[in-house]
């Protein structure tokens, strides 16, 4: 059943289908392995080899055939890691070392623990699995078989994954270029002194912290005066160099708040004003690309923090998916938590910024006690988003659906 949307406001779901409407991947670029962290792959990538290439020791002991289980054996050679061995002689054990490759006949491997050094050589249990202690060759990776789909996000186990195939360099997604403007003669870049009225700009380093997250290049971070002439200048210069245009403030009903007037002027206002708190002054739109070939995204974010916070969890990563082309970012992971608190919603819905315990039977989200759109607080500690729909009474143990804040 869809919620209540209240008269004059868009619902959350209609502005991100417009939002992403039309919205196609970067181009990619050949990146070297060692600089891929955090890209994200624009083709899949095949393995060259078996990994492990050969049959090897998980352990250091000794190799020999399960056939000769009980029996003391003589040791005939010494096999060490990266020096291929010879095969196996008959009635005989091999001592071998983690990581070494199995002789030829050995079918398995005893480790040094449980074995008995004799003056006629080394004794063994009675009992003996084939296979045991043996990784076996293509076990981690089959040669000729997907290594990483197109659209997996580089970290640290898929680039050695790919090192371990000889790799050096792999087909990645552009990054988003991404301009941000920040309207409001009253913020103030921190280590600037502060007149009377005015307050220093949270936003500037949290957003592009978050937009390094979701895989962006900040290439612009400028402040720009109330004034329309200078907002339409600033938007027409950052259509000219970015991808994604992302201003906050300046998108409400004030005197002072000149973004959206500029934005329906040079381009596309395609939403405005969102049924959600916080964030309900957020708008989305379009500006032409100074050469005239395309069109810029607009994400016009609100002023306050946390309305900026979390505007930036819910339409900017998945904007930043679908030009990546990468699964993992177009959506945020959804799980169920009892309530650990209690609150009552009117006309919007509500993301509510909790924290999440996590026990053997249950998953429980913890309320920020003050959830005011300008208390950043409310965001260090919070683990998700619990989405609570109008018009609804939350009590203590209720089942919340929530959206979990993961870089994945």
């Amino acid at each position: 059943m869809a919620e209540p949307v209240a008269n004059g406001l868009q619902s959350v779901e209609s502005a991100l289908a417009a939002l992403l409407d039309g919205v196609e991947a970067l181009p990619d670029e050949p990146v070297a392995i060692e600089r891929a962290g955090g890209r994200v792959l624009s083709q899949a990538v095949i393995a060259r080899q078996d990994v492990p290439p050969a049959d090897n020791s998980a352990m250091d002991g000794y190799a020999l055939r399960c056939s000769d289980a009980g029996r003391t054996l003589p040791i005939t050679q010494r096999v060490v890691a990266g020096v291929p061995p010879s095969p196996l002689a008959s009635n005989s054990c091999a001592r071998i070392f983690t990581g070494s490759e199995i002789p030829p006949g050995a079918d398995c491997v005893v480790m040094q623990e449980d074995v008995q050094e004799t003056a006629e050589g080394i004794h063994f249990p009675k009992t003996l699995s084939l296979g045991s202690n043996i990784r076996s060759r293509g076990r981690d990776v089959a040669s000729g078989t997907v290594l990483l789909k197109a659209g997996t996000r580089l970290e640290a186990a898929s680039l050695g994954h790919l090192a371990g195939q000889g790799i050096t360099e792999v087909n990645v997604r552009c990054r988003p270029r991404v301009a941000l403007l920040f309207t409001g003669d009253e913020i103030v870049d921190p280590g600037k002194p502060l007149a009377p009225g005015q307050i220093y700009n949270s936003n500037r380093p949290m957003l592009r912290r978050l937009l390094e997250r979701f895989g962006a290049e900040v290439i612009m971070a400028e402040s720009v005066p109330d004034r329309y002439e200078a907002t339409c200048d600033k938007l027409r210069q950052a259509a000219g160099k970015a991808d994604i245009v992302i201003t906050t403030g300046g998108v409400s009903v004030g005197e002072e708040d000149h973004v959206k007037q500029a934005l329906e002027a040079l381009g596309t206002l395609d939403l405005w004003r969102l049924a959600m708190r916080p964030g309900k002054p957020l708008a989305l739109g379009r500006l032409p690309r100074e050469d005239g070939h395309g069109q810029v995204r607009f994400v016009g974010l609100p002023g306050n923090p946390v309305s900026s916070y979390v505007g930036a969890w819910l339409f900017v990563r998945p904007l930043m998916g679908q030009l990546l082309d990468c699964p993992s970012l177009q959506a945020l992971p959804r799980m169920y938590a009892r309530a650990g608190f209690a609150t009552r919603t009117q006309g919007r819905r509500h993301y509510m910024r909790v924290r999440l315990d996590f026990t053997p039977d249950k998953i429980t989200a913890h309320a920020f006690a003050d959830q005011n759109s300008a208390v950043l607080s409310s965001c260090i500690d919070a683990d998700a988003l619990a989405i609570v729909p109008p018009f609804t009474e939350v009590c203590e143990g209720d089942s919340l659906e929530c959206l979990w804040l993961v870089e994945k």
